[in-house]
């Protein structure tokens, strides 16, 4: 980590962890959305190719 004049060490791993729960917590409300995913990108890779 880059150590920059007049940041707190502590503080900034506390907002690194805060914003990974927060990328995660996206990530896993992401989840449920998959399967359609995969379907819409399978129909469009099939319907693509004569």
């Amino acid at each position: 980590m880059a150590r920059i004049a007049g940041r707190n060490l502590g503080f900034s791993w506390f907002v690194g962890v805060i914003c990974a729960g927060i990328i995660g917590g996206l990530l896993w409300l992401s989840l449920p959305m998959l399967p359609f995913l995969a379907e819409f990108a399978g129909d469009a890779l099939r319907s693509a190719l004569p």
